[in-house]
């Protein structure tokens, strides 16, 4: 099995390139082909070894799920011509993820036990424990950052600036509540529950699209819903399905993300176990095991799509 780290192709009429934490972005005017790679991040740290699998993974679980969604929410994807590759509008990107949560987990939990009760704006009640559901889904909206972390920020703070216009910010709400109950349907079908997950959003000729991946396990955070309520009766950790088992192994081996830390050696052994986690959580969310691929010229495989669909895609742009 070989995994996918990076890409460096050259495209006829390629405007531009962008390789981020874990995806290579090729720009082609208004048209951008995203690559899913294999390689995999944590605690805002690129790892030295990618995970066989993860990208095409990760890739396809999004596509199924912005095509379940489409129809409420318009989406950027124009084709999926590759296990690894989606090819859609290039959006000028909203400053702001939609973060939005059905439970108190993760971060929210940490800053409720610290004793906040307002959260982005957002006020929670008394009495609440770690993993319960809360009355209602909330939008805890986060500014994007070029570099660190993202920041926790009120819709109130939003308009008050003018990162986002009230205008645009309504029609984000709208379609954040909507994608949120079109996920926890979709999870509950799988037997699972959507705890959190985040949006992302652009506009391309004046018009709003959802963006980026959505509901995957490393955008999103899910339980498993056989169990949940004696779990939680019993005070006991709810069994999660998303990337927090990578984070555990690192922190086990003595790595945050912190100055003068290292990252633990990822042996192939670590390297197979993170991949056949990531099939297992492909096998959870699509219900169907992944499919097998010929592992053989993988690079000149995505290479060849991306020329294809851009080409077919340009072509029916002129007939129009």
């Amino acid at each position: 099995m070989e995994a996918i780290k990076e890409t460096h192709f050259h495209f006829p009429g390629q405007t531009g390139f962008y390789s981020g934490k874990v995806r290579d972005v090729y720009y082609f005017g208004d048209l951008m082909a995203m690559v899913a790679t294999d390689r995999i991040s944590a605690f805002d740290v690129i790892l030295p070894r990618a995970i066989p699998d993860k990208g095409r993974v990760l890739n396809q679980i999004a596509a199924y799920n912005l095509q379940s969604t489409k129809s409420m929410v318009p989406n950027w994807v124009l084709a999926t011509p590759d296990p690894n590759v989606t090819i859609g509008f290039r959006c000028d990107t909203f400053p702001v993820e939609m973060v939005v949560r059905g439970y108190l987990a993760g971060h929210a939990w940490r800053e409720y036990k610290a004793g906040k009760r307002l959260l982005c704006g957002v006020p929670l009640p008394e009495g609440l424990r770690e993993n319960d559901k809360l009355p209602s889904p909330i939008i805890t909206p986060t500014t994007k950052a070029h570099v660190g972390h993202d920041e926790d920020i009120s819709r109130e703070e939003i308009l008050k600036r003018g990162i986002v216009s009230e205008e645009d910010y309504t029609t984000l709400e709208h379609y954040t509540y909507q994608l949120f109950q079109k996920g926890t349907e979709l999870a509950a079908a799988r037997n699972l529950i959507l705890v959190d997950t985040k949006y992302e959003f652009g506009k391309h000729d004046g018009k709003i699209y959802l963006i980026d991946e959505v509901h995957t396990p490393d955008s999103s955070r899910y339980f498993y819903a056989e169990g949940y309520d004696a779990r939680q009766q019993a005070g006991e950790p709810q069994k999660q399905l998303s990337k927090e088992f990578v984070r555990q192994w690192l922190i086990e081996n003595g790595f945050q993300g912190k100055e003068g830390q290292s990252i633990p050696e990822m042996t192939d052994a670590i390297v197979k176990s993170i991949s056949d986690r990531y099939k297992e959580l492909y096998q959870q969310v699509r219900g169907e095991s992944l499919p097998s691929i010929d592992y053989g010229r993988m690079n000149q495989r995505i290479e060849q799509s991306i020329l294809n669909s851009i080409n077919s895609l340009n072509l029916e742009t002129k007939k129009i």
